[in-house]
């Protein structure tokens, strides 16, 4: 099962909140996991900000930091292809979305995900729209 996972769902696996249990699990159930090319700075940013508010202290960022370049090296990545874009685009024009939440659908169908991953609930219906299976953390 390939489990794509969006950045709200995906730092879940690193940083311990509501719907961490939830991720770990859809981990250990994938045989392959998903992600857009954008996830990984958006992780990092959300690292950076924990680190910043005082969350985290600098040993600990560079760990979660390590722990996430690790577990992305045998993930599918997906690049912003003109096929992405084009889910994204029609994402956009069919529901309330963010850019970047869109980016995240538009790879989640170009990679063919079984099952789409999110914290978001607006995101989640507009990927369910969109013909994503859909588990929402």
């Amino acid at each position: 099962m390939l489990a794509f996972f969006d950045s709200s769902a995906f730092v879940k696996r690193y940083v311990a909140e509501q719907g961490t249990e939830a991720v770990l699990s859809i981990c250990d159930r994938a045989s392959e996991i998903g992600l857009s090319g954008i996830a990984l700075p958006e992780i990092i940013s959300a690292f950076c900000r924990l680190r910043r508010e005082g969350t985290i202290s600098d040993v600990q960022y560079r760990q979660l930091k390590s722990s996430l370049l690790t577990d992305i090296e045998d993930a599918a990545v997906c690049d912003l292809t003109p096929q992405v874009l084009a889910h994204a685009m029609a994402s956009l024009e069919a529901n309330v979305l963010r850019g970047m939440d869109a980016l995240h659908i538009g790879s989640a169908l170009t990679l063919k995900a079984d099952v789409f991953v999110s914290a978001d609930r607006r995101q989640c219906d507009a990927a369910a729209r969109a013909g994503l299976n859909v588990d929402r953390v």
